[in-house]
């Protein structure tokens, strides 16, 4: 494995995460439709580059 797809599955690995951070609140963000807007979008890019590393779009 080279760098690149390494870096790829580490940044789909953060999106995921963070997006679930955002979901369940854990920043503490006042407003709790924007706080799971930002996380299911963070979710659903995740996925996406997921998507793309596995197709070897990247």
């Amino acid at each position: 494995m080279n760098g690149r797809i390494i870096f790829g599955i580490f940044m789909v690995l953060i999106y995921l995460a963070v997006g679930v951070l955002f979901i369940t609140n854990v920043f503490n963000i006042d407003n709790t439709g924007i706080s799971i807007a930002v996380g299911v979008i963070l979710i659903i890019y995740g996925i996406w580059r997921g998507f793309r590393l596995y197709k070897g779009m990247n």
